[in-house]
């Protein structure tokens, strides 16, 4: 239904991406582009960070905005936010379908291997997006400022993420600095969305920089990202059971509070 009424219907869902990149484009031709084949490696972080930000927003105030549905109807509450996350995934499928063609037909190429890592990135990429969102989706029931908040939040993160600015420069910086005898570098992959993305990008981008040139991806073997992936995958099934166990024992309120 969210494209009922729309003339260009599902394609609305790659504007954001296509301008995202086009803006991009534009700056770094201006300033200048290290990297190359620019729009893959763009395009393979940020449409992960679409769907994760997309649904979170969404979801943050699904339960708000079906209040009238909410106080007459008895129904499982946690399919507002699981739709909302649907939602999100249904355009990430067609988003990403045409990012797998431009690779295709690019030239750009996939690197086996590294291939491997994309069903596991995906994996944790949504059982981590659906944990975050039914808790939010809770709480900004009951706080209202989290909705508010979340669009800060997001900005933040998004920077604090390796989307549009190389990983292995963050990588090198980092390595660099103790923080509280703790590896900065460490402590920047505590990030769940900055892992899931390196594994995006490793898996689609995957280009080997020439003898001499500096990387463009933070320098990791495949067997240690894909282990950190699998913990950040098992994390996220543990946060998924707790936001679901926290949401449950909220929705019984959702009616007096809306």
């Amino acid at each position: 239904m969210k494209y009922t009424a729309s003339v260009l219907g599902a394609v609305w869902s790659l504007l954001n991406p296509v301008v995202f990149l086009a803006v991009f484009s534009f700056l770094v031709t201006v300033l200048g582009n290290p990297i190359p084949d620019f729009p893959v490696f763009l395009l393979s972080g940020l449409l992960a960070w679409s769907f994760f930000s997309n649904a979170l927003q969404a979801g943050s105030r699904s339960v708000i905005d079906n209040a009238n549905l909410v106080k007459k109807i008895a129904f499982p509450r946690e399919i507002l936010p699981l739709a909302s996350v649907g939602v999100a995934l249904f355009d990430f499928v067609l988003q990403s379908a045409v990012l797998l063609l431009f690779i295709v037909f690019s030239g750009h190429g996939f690197h086996l291997p590294d291939l491997l890592l994309y069903p596991l990135a995906i994996a944790a990429l949504i059982v981590f997006t659906t944990a975050i969102t039914l808790w939010v989706s809770a709480m900004n029931v009951r706080y209202r400022d989290v909705g508010h908040l979340m669009s800060l939040a997001l900005l933040v993160w998004f920077w604090f993420t390796p989307i549009v600015y190389q990983g292995w420069l963050v990588q090198q910086k980092l390595e660099q600095v103790q923080i509280l005898g703790l590896d900065a570098w460490a402590l920047y992959l505590l990030n769940p969305v900055a892992v899931i993305v390196i594994g995006f990008q490793r898996a689609l981008y995957a280009v080997v920089p020439a003898p001499g040139e500096d990387p463009i991806l933070p320098v990791m073997s495949l067997q240690w990202l894909a282990s950190v992936l699998l913990a950040v995958l098992g994390v996220s099934l543990l946060l998924l059971l707790l936001s679901w166990r926290s949401f449950f024992h909220r929705s019984g309120d959702f009616a007096e509070e809306l």
